[in-house]
């Protein structure tokens, strides 16, 4: 048994932290996995950009397997690690973890890899700027 399977902490920096809200859920007022999806790439979008210096759009995002629901009032945070950064491309492990107040420890929702390229303002793909995080 590792230390995180002891006692789990999200890994990477809290690059998006929102609070899932009524208007969230879907039609059975569950909290849309399509909109924990969108801030998970939202977060990526966020760091991706800071590296590239500039636009970057999402070509790609790994399999996604959801370990529990999100909850309304639940805090999401979205932690990101940086595993690659190619020519024009940056590759992100995103983790979601959410906490209610009434939570002792945060919950871990799912990860995914996040694959965004950096375009220029064509559209066209462009060299990464590599500008300091």
């Amino acid at each position: 048994m590792n230390d995180d399977e002891i006692d789990p902490t999200p890994q990477g920096e809290l690059a998006l932290q929102v609070v899932a809200m009524p208007g969230d859920v879907n039609a059975f007022g569950d909290i849309s996995a399509g909109w924990l999806v969108s801030q998970m790439d939202l977060a990526a979008e966020i760091v991706a950009a800071r590296i590239a210096g500039g636009r970057v759009v999402t070509v790609a995002i790994e399999e996604l397997a959801f370990m529990q629901p999100v909850y309304v009032g639940a805090t999401v945070g979205c932690y990101v690690e940086v595993l690659e950064i190619g020519r024009s491309s940056v590759r992100i492990l995103v983790e979601v973890w959410t906490r209610l107040p009434s939570d002792a420890q945060p919950n871990k929702i799912t990860e995914g890899e996040f694959v965004l390229v950096s375009i220029d303002g064509s559209g066209r793909t462009r060299a990464v700027k590599r500008l300091p995080r």
